[in-house]
């Protein structure tokens, strides 16, 4: 048996919902407005993960055009019958003011891999939709419910309609099975039948530092739902000084060979030394990310194995490990065909007349669109932070005549939250290095009077971002070789959920590559490469 670290998945991985099929381990997380939707992850011993599969890649599956930050595909469930697998997700189109606008959806593919299949519209009533096949066949459908009338508590219960596969829609009766507990904020239901019982395990508490899994059973699907006498299941609430934060959002695997573990959200504050433990309880760049537990039963009950918070280490199961070759290189030369798949976009494809590797072969060529304030067309290329402590680095060409045109190294939060060290042009001083930041939705520019000028001769910039755990700092070089660091230093926390101003933000910190055109002319830059390096934490 090897011992798992947690957390399994690192950075932006939330909610994660895990679904076994014969020796294989699938996990399908949230991805809000990066395209394409929703991350599934493939496993032979729950240890060792690779990113199998993006299946929401069609504008015909998930169109995001204009949707608000921390819109898009909040908390898929995956599932496997009848030889196929089941994705339930949503689209969340409106986050502010009294309402959640959300449209419910289902896709099957017989492979985790496959083409997916065009999107079967659910309901809109609520977020965190699952379906549940129940052993008699019959399949089930539920969600929160959204309540946004003046008053009234926003999280109504959690609602349980047959979903009929052959008609392709909900069928029957909607009721409310469970409302909840005192801690209230109930969400992300999945059902599940074991040992006669049908247990309901939610959320509650909100996702972020009182987030909890609350687990309910009952003899009937419909209720009543008893609360497990030692509810929560899972929450750090309880545990500040554990270094794993947040945790709730779960989901129940019994594995092959007759053991359980639950999969949860969690996040990994910034160190704070000096600083007050309990509030504020920290900042966490790398977002919500997905650990795992080992679970025992008693008396026909769940228990996380340890107490109820989480573990940084577990025993994993009894199978042997299985490593994979890793799913992203540390330097992409641009020489395949198609972007790797730890690379997203903005809500959004960005089609080959945009973003393509065949223009310029060994190089990614982004033609310039929208600012990075824009919630429609950004040409920004981008992947997670996954670490503590990486450089990224970029190599560039570009060629602006206006201060309309840039293109270079951004990282980003999303549209009022990022940085971007970037090529442009000045009227008196020609083709620049400058850099630009937002901060809330308050701009500015560090380096003005002292922009870098590049020499005429030089085709290619070298930009570099290496991120030191609560700062990360911007450097540059003409020939690859000789660096210059740029005295100005950039605060990790500040590309969190916990920073952004409004609350109810989901996702985490991006590095990647950006070329900007507000002219119209639609210049392109071409990018050699892109590293993301991990270093020792």
């Amino acid at each position: 048996m090897a011992t798992i670290t947690n957390p399994i998945l690192t950075g932006f991985n939330p909610d994660p919902s895990i679904c076994r099929v014969g020796e294989d381990y699938y996990i399908a997380v949230s991805t809000f407005e990066w395209f394409p939707g929703v991350g599934i992850y493939h496993s032979k011993d729950l240890k060792n993960w690779r990113l199998a599969s993006r299946p929401l890649n069609r504008v015909s599956q998930l169109n995001m055009m204009g949707n608000p930050d921390s819109g898009g595909v909040w908390a898929p469930q995956i599932s496997y019958a009848d030889g196929q697998f089941y994705l339930i997700y949503s689209d969340v189109k409106v986050t502010d003011g009294n309402w959640k606008d959300v449209t419910n959806y289902l896709v099957t593919c017989d492979t985790i891999d496959g083409e997916w299949s065009e999107p079967i519209f659910m309901n809109q009533s609520g977020f965190d939709p699952s379906l549940f096949h129940d052993e008699d066949g019959k399949k089930w459908f539920v969600n929160m419910v959204w309540d946004h009338r003046v008053g009234h508590h926003n999280f109504y219960g959690i609602v349980l309609q047959e979903y009929d596969h052959s008609q392709q829609k909900l069928v029957g009766k909607k009721e409310i099975i469970f409302e909840g507990t005192d801690v209230k904020l109930t969400e992300a239901p999945h059902l599940y039948k074991i040992n006669g019982y049908y247990y309901l395990l939610t959320a509650e508490g909100g996702t972020k530092y009182d987030h909890h899994a609350t687990i309910a059973r009952s003899k009937n699907i419909n209720g009543p739902y008893e609360v497990h006498p030692e509810n929560p299941l899972i929450s750090s609430f309880y545990s500040p000084r554990n270094p794993l934060q947040k945790a709730g959002h779960a989901s129940i695997v019994q594995t092959h060979t007759d053991e359980w573990f639950l999969v949860h959200l969690t996040g990994r504050p910034l160190p704070r030394e000096g600083q007050p433990l309990l509030d504020p309880r920290g900042y966490c760049p790398l977002g919500r990310e997905t650990a795992i537990q080992r679970l025992e039963w008693k008396n026909d009950w769940p228990y996380v194995v340890g107490g109820n918070e989480p573990s940084l280490e577990i025993e994993g199961p009894n199978i042997p490990e299985v490593k994979w070759d890793p799913d992203y290189p540390e330097k992409d030369d641009f020489d395949s065909e198609t972007l790797n798949p730890h690379f997203q976009t903005l809500r959004v494809p960005l089609g080959e007349e945009i973003v393509n590797l065949k223009d310029n072969p060994g190089h990614l060529r982004i033609h310039g669109r929208g600012s990075l304030t824009s919630k429609f067309t950004q040409s920004y290329v981008a992947r997670r932070w996954q670490h503590f402590n990486f450089r990224a680095e970029t190599k560039v060409a570009f060629r602006p005549d206006t201060f309309q045109q840039s293109a270079g190294l951004v990282n980003y939060y999303n549209t009022e939250n990022w940085n971007s060290l970037h090529i442009s042009w000045h009227e008196e001083k020609g083709r620049i290095l400058e850099i630009m930041t937002c901060d809330n939705f308050e701009f500015a520019m560090p380096l003005q009077g002292q922009e870098i000028v590049i020499p005429e001769d030089v085709e290619y910039v070298y930009m570099r971002s290496d991120v030191q755990t609560s700062t990360y700092k911007y450097s540059y070089s003409f020939d690859g070789e000789n660096w210059t660091e740029i005295p100005l230093t950039f605060e990790s926390y500040k590309l969190s959920d916990d920073y952004i101003r409004g609350g109810g933000f989901f996702t985490g910190a991006f590095v990647g590559m950006r070329c900007q055109d507000t002219s119209g002319e639609n210049l392109h830059a071409d990018f050699d490469y892109f590293v993301y390096k991990p270093e020792e934490e």
